[in-house]
């Protein structure tokens, strides 16, 4: 704010220039002649001369030819033609065509051909407004400015050679070896290369890169951004926006911080946080600060004839234009008007007509795809090369395969899985940084840290040195005026577009089918996502949490590691590793590897159907479970219920090597237990809590997500000793403290059976007419 009020305080001080009130001349600071080739006094009050040298202050004005007067307050003029030269003691010289110099005020007119040097920093323009007292100087309709490499032009500006400070105004175009940058109100230090900004501003990178911001800075020499309003960065599908942004562009290391989203529209991957580091190299983004992941999936494609009818209507009324629309519209509120001014006339009408309406009621349509929200204390995702993928061989077969009770398969879920963080950092010892100065060492570098070029001492008169190309100066002026033309600048709404067009391409679901035996070009990149610690997911029909996750999307494989444990409806999925791939954008595998459980919940009771086994392999259609496989010491353990009383009858026990269920629509429709065979039914009332419940029973509900905003807000966090009769998870809140007493685990003891509501989504099992051998079921 200081900076943008001193900009303005600038801009009134130089449009003053020609409003200075007018004082005598001080005697003994008049002009001095010191050599010309011919001088004549044309009256009283002008001395003309050719060639002349005039020393003024320290400083020396030559021409090709010059004018010295006074005015009758006796203040002295000095108007000079060709080849003007003024050199002052700070080492600076200017070049001119015309010069117009009042010696009272030491202010300078310099018009055509205007060319500063001051040191390694060069000023040209067409008209010149210098202070040779205060050593500041403008230019307007246009200008440039070079120094150390950096090619400025405005059509303002304002120069002041003691702090190497200038200030820029309308269309400013910054022009450097790696950036373009594009900007209204700048200022830049030509000793730092510092560029601040105080409006939209876009820094264009070479490779395609761009920063966009407010308010902020940029240093040209180290390639360092520190943006701290309405920042945005963006590397071809990649956008990266915080409040407050951290850019090294000779590193390849953006920093975002407070309030941070990630998106790569390629990948379809969105990612938001509290802080978030993103490299170039890789192309990886590290989050933290209740990180969180969204993944959009399809739902149930299947449609109906009127779904169709409703989408034909409204792909015709697309293709329509607004003004065809409001027509439509007008002629519809004209034909009811008039059929309910025949109806008020003719009552029976008004039967005819409802018997003519359509009897078809409006359908409540599923959304067409649904989101899947991911957190943990940290997410990390980076772009590999395919060939260096390494897709899982689950040997999963649709139709059961091979039964193998005791043949163990490597499934890749090694718990010293190496997760390859950048530089070797362990995943629970990454945290953001509580502000953006701990990040990084300060943009502004010390005076004694930079090389300065030495001041040079007063120089003393001598004769006139050799005038610049005026030609040259003309050209790149020409050409930084077409520059500024065509110059496309910042408006301040773009970044908001830009963003809200990269939000809606990634929560589109992915139309590609991904097919981890399908083979790729050795150039061919895929994004990888890795969750550490406490994670947990959140989707309309489905919960999750565990200790981490990693996630392929070149075969779109979620691999849940570390006591993971899923709900969905009323059942609860637990194992040591839960496989989940994806395909077309819906389910289409699980794989339960290890101690595998199902559990679901019987009526309102604490009575509970399970089933377990060493794996449970599932694949779905349309999202929904077609096919069942239990595997290595198969259990299923199920309550049947009286659908009319909805109470508990009696319970079935079926033990095998493999229990194979078969679902349409959502209910089985085929049973069968292969090998080793033991089924038992037990009447309700000879139920024991011994046996209601199989080994390894664990029921969670406490554990599970009900919202996102709960699933940021709280996590399973696991204690190392547990008394008994104590739970072994504990909940806590993100800042460690208690949260509300947990439910307490239902007691095994029979109780009161309900009957006040109706039966929760069953696991897929079901009792069969005898007791024993392996039999088709027939369902009714």
């Amino acid at each position: 704010m200081r900076k943008l009020l001193l900009f303005i305080t600038l801009l009134t001080c130089f449009s003053a220039y020609g409003q200075i009130t007018p004082s005598p001349a001080v005697p003994g600071n008049e002009m001095r002649l010191l050599s010309s080739s011919t001088t004549s006094s044309l009256n009283q009050k002008i001395l003309r001369s050719y060639h002349p040298v005039y020393e003024h202050k320290g400083s020396t004005l030559a021409a090709d030819s010059g004018d010295l007067y006074k005015d009758d307050i006796g203040r002295e003029f000095f108007e000079a033609h060709g080849n003007v030269v003024i050199t002052q003691p700070s080492g600076t010289v200017i070049y001119a065509t015309h010069l117009h110099y009042e010696a009272s005020t030491q202010l300078a007119e310099l018009t055509q051909n205007v060319k500063v040097v001051d040191g390694e920093t060069i000023l040209t323009t067409n008209y010149l407004t210098y202070n040779m007292g205060s050593q500041r100087g403008s230019y307007r309709n246009g200008g440039r400015i070079e120094s150390k490499g950096d090619t400025i032009t405005s059509v303002n500006a304002y120069y002041f050679e003691t702090s190497k400070d200038a200030y820029f105004n309308k269309k400013v175009v910054v022009r450097t070896p790696s950036v373009v940058i594009y900007t209204d109100t700048m200022q830049y230090n030509t000793m730092y290369r510092d560029a601040f900004f105080f409006g939209p501003t876009n820094i264009k990178g070479r490779k395609g890169e761009n920063l966009y911001t407010e308010k902020g800075a940029y240093n040209t020499a180290f390639g360092i951004a520190k943006f701290n309003k309405n920042n945005l960065y963006t590397e071809g599908s990649r956008f990266l926006k915080g409040d407050s942004l951290f850019y090294d562009k000779n590193k390849g290391i953006g920093e975002a911080f407070r309030n941070v989203l990630f998106v790569d529209t390629l990948d379809k991957f969105y990612s938001s946080g509290q802080y978030g580091k993103y490299l170039e190299g890789d192309q990886s983004i590290l989050m933290t600060g209740k990180p969180l992941v969204k993944y959009v999936v399809k739902n149930d494609s299947s449609t109906n004839e009127q779904d169709s009818l409703a989408a034909d209507s409204l792909e015709a009324q697309k293709k329509l234009s607004k003004r065809e629309l409001r027509k439509i519209e007008k002629e519809k509120e004209k034909e009811l008007k008039e059929q309910e001014e025949l109806e008020k006339k003719d009552p029976t009408l008004a039967e005819k007509n409802l018997a003519k309406t359509d009897s078809i009621p409006p359908l409540k349509q599923k959304p067409a795809v649904d989101t899947a929200y991911m957190t943990a204390d940290t997410l990390y995702s980076k772009v590999i090369f395919v060939r260096d993928y390494h897709p899982l061989d689950l040997k999963l077969d649709r139709n059961g395969g091979q039964l193998e009770d005791t043949v163990e398969v490597d499934y890749g879920d090694e718990e010293n899985m190496d997760f390859d963080l950048p530089n070797n950092t362990e995943p629970g010892e990454i945290t953001a940084p509580k502000t953006l100065e701990k990040a990084e060492p300060a943009l502004l570098k010390k005076a004694a840290d930079v090389p300065v070029a030495p001041v040079k001492k007063p120089v003393a008169a001598k004769p006139k040195p050799k005038a610049p190309d005026s030609t040259n100066i003309q050209v790149t002026t020409k050409a930084d005026s077409v520059l500024r033309r065509n110059a496309v600048m910042p408006s301040g709404k773009e970044h908001a577009d830009l963003m809200d067009d990269a939000l809606k391409s990634a929560q589109q679901a992915d139309t590609l089918m991904k097919d981890s035996t399908v083979t790729f070009a050795d150039t061919a990149k895929t994004r990888i996502v890795r969750a550490h610690y406490n994670v947990r997911l959140f989707k309309s029909d489905l919960q999750a949490v565990a200790d981490s996750v990693y996630y392929g999307m070149v075969d779109s494989m979620f691999r849940f590691m570390g006591s993971p444990m899923i709900w969905s409806d009323g059942s609860q999925i637990s194992a040591d590793t839960v496989f989940m791939q994806i395909k077309n954008g819906k389910m289409d595998n699980a794989l339960l590897k290890a101690n595998a459980f199902m559990v679901n919940a019987v009526l309102d009771t604490l009575k509970f159907n399970q089933m377990k086994g060493r794996k449970i392999t599932a694949f779905f259609a349309n999202n929904n479970i077609d096919r069942l496989f239990v595997d290595g010491n198969a259990e299923n353990l199920v309550f049947s219920t009286n659908d009319k009383t909805h109470t508990i009858t009696e319970m079935f026990h079926d033990r095998s090597s493999r229990i194979k269920i078969k679902m349409e629509n959502q209910k089985v429709i085929d049973y069968v237990s292969i090998r080793k065979v033991d089924q038992k039914i037990y009447p309700f009332k000879l139920v024991t809590q011994e046996n209601e419940v199989l080994p390894g029973f664990s029921w969670k509900p406490e554990d599970r997500p009900k919202s996102v905003e709960d699933m940021l807000n709280r996590k399973r966090v696991k204690t190392a000793v547990v008394p008994d009769g104590e739970d072994k998870d504990a909940e806590q809140d993100e800042d460690g403290k208690p949260s509300a007493p947990a439910a307490k685990k239902p007691a095994l003891d029979k109780p009161e059976v309900k009957d006040t509501l109706p039966a929760a989504k069953e696991l897929p099992a079901i009792k069969p007419n005898t007791p024993a051998g392996p039999r088709k079921l027939q369902i009714k």
